[in-house]
């Protein structure tokens, strides 16, 4: 045996077990798991959802009843004034509900869930709704969403009169005034009224900004549309273009009389305007409209601000934005002015790509064609029904086809407001954990 000790081995001692130990954080979702976490969404909160959306057709239907019933009548110009603001409650009730629908979704997300941990204030609906809508407001008309609208107002109008407009004026002599509540009203009255809407806007919005009275973003979203819709109708009347507004969509045809001028000077350049022409619809559909609604979604979940800086800001034009700011104010207001038409459109859809961006380009490519997938699945469900429904009975979808049209819009809003606020918390979360700040 050896003389030297053998010390005696100690192990190291064992660590109580834990008892009630947190489990580990939830693996942050993916792009391409993008689907599941929009029915993940969908699944938690399709209550609140399919309440939203219940309650804004209601009041966007009795809106519409009321509108088509008050435009006809003794007193027609004071009916038309009455009409074109019931027309704006339609809008803004739009609004309303899709804010309302993107704000109850908000307690399903990861992002949100971790703010809420970090002692963050969680923000009201009615906030939300006062800091979203008066942006909101500002796309949906920069994009002529509000054609949709105008489309379904006069097509209800007509289908309520169909009656008198085939039997009765007939007989009688009277001049149909059907399908011309939003375009026949008096220029002199559209001016007054778009002149009083502006200044009361400008009032509004100068309070909104100081925070001097609840609501005034609302009240400035609603001005601002009031504003919009009296002064398409007294500048169509003058340039004798009435019903332009209600059946062609601004964003495709704002660059007409340019490209016109360039076919003319460029050689080839006709042959490829039309190409052009032929995929910028499809490219507005399935890139532009996504991006721009995503918008939406990031203003109620307070992504980032709205102005234009945020699109450039951590490029190089991050510089030339600084100048501009610290120039004269008389150019920076020119400026403003001349680029309104340019920010209110292409600004959203920039900013919502940076902030897509973040979750990677598998993100913005499964969030666009998830957004179309819903819209091409839903028409060709729609189609398939129709069929199966109208084989046996030809006119049976006449009194089917209102109902199964409002389950078709159910199914599509409220997946594609699980898909947008899907995809902000994928980018948002990722930005997070990379450390890159989510709000601009």
């Amino acid at each position: 045996m050896s003389g030297t000790p053998v010390m005696p081995q100690t192990s190291a001692p064992t660590p109580p077990r834990a008892v009630g130990r947190a489990p580990a954080a939830p693996t942050a979702p993916t792009a391409y798991s993008l689907p599941l976490h929009a029915l993940r969404i969908l699944g938690s909160r399709a209550a609140s959802l399919v309440l939203w959306f219940s309650a804004g057709r209601a009041v966007r239907a009795g809106l519409m009843w009321a509108g088509t019933e008050v435009s006809h009548g003794d007193h027609r110009q004071v009916r038309l004034v009455v009409t074109m603001l019931v027309f704006t409650l339609i809008v803004l009730n739009e609004l309303v509900v899709t804010v309302g629908m993107l704000h109850s979704v908000r307690g399903a997300l990861r992002e949100i869930r971790v703010r809420r941990a970090g002692d963050e204030a969680d923000e009201s609906l009615f906030g939300a709704l006062n800091r979203a809508t008066l942006v909101f407001a500002t796309i949906y008309l920069a994009w002529s969403f509000h054609v949709e609208d105008a489309r379904e107002f006069v097509a209800l109008d007509r289908t309520h009169n169909a009656g008198e407009d085939l039997l009765l004026r007939p007989l009688t002599g009277e001049e149909s005034t059907t399908g011309t509540g939003l375009i026949a009203l008096d220029v002199r009255l559209s001016l007054a009224i778009a002149v009083a809407a502006y200044l009361l806007r400008e009032l509004f919005g100068w309070w909104h900004v100081r925070g001097r009275i609840k609501g005034s973003g609302m009240l400035t979203a609603f001005f601002e549309l009031a504003f919009a819709f009296y002064g398409i109708n007294a500048m169509l009347t003058l340039v004798q273009a009435r019903s332009d507004w209600l059946s062609h969509r601004v964003v495709v045809d704002a660059l007409g009389d340019q490209v016109k001028r360039l076919e003319e000077s460029v050689p080839g350049w006709k042959e490829v305007a039309a190409r052009v022409g032929e995929v910028w619809p499809y490219v507005v559909d399935a890139l532009l409209g996504p991006l721009t609604w995503l918008t939406v979604a990031a203003l109620v979940y307070g992504a980032f601000a709205e102005d234009t800086r945020s699109v450039v800001r951590g490029t190089r034009l991050d510089a030339v934005a600084g100048r501009m700011e610290r120039t004269h104010s008389l150019t920076r207001s020119t400026m403003t002015r001349m680029t309104a038409g340019f920010r209110e459109r292409w600004v959203p859809p920039v900013n919502a790509f940076r902030l897509a961006a973040r979750g990677g380009a598998a993100l913005f490519g499964m969030f666009c064609l998830c957004y179309v997938l819903v819209r091409v699945g839903a028409d060709y469900t729609t189609q398939g029904v129709k069929m199966l429904i109208g084989n046996p009975e030809p006119f049976s979808w006449v009194a089917w086809g209102s109902a199964a049209s409002v389950l078709r819009d159910l199914v599509v809003d409220t997946l594609t407001i699980c898909l947008l606020a899907a995809t902000f918390d994928i980018a948002a979360t990722r930005a997070r954990e990379a450390g890159e700040a989510v709000s601009a």
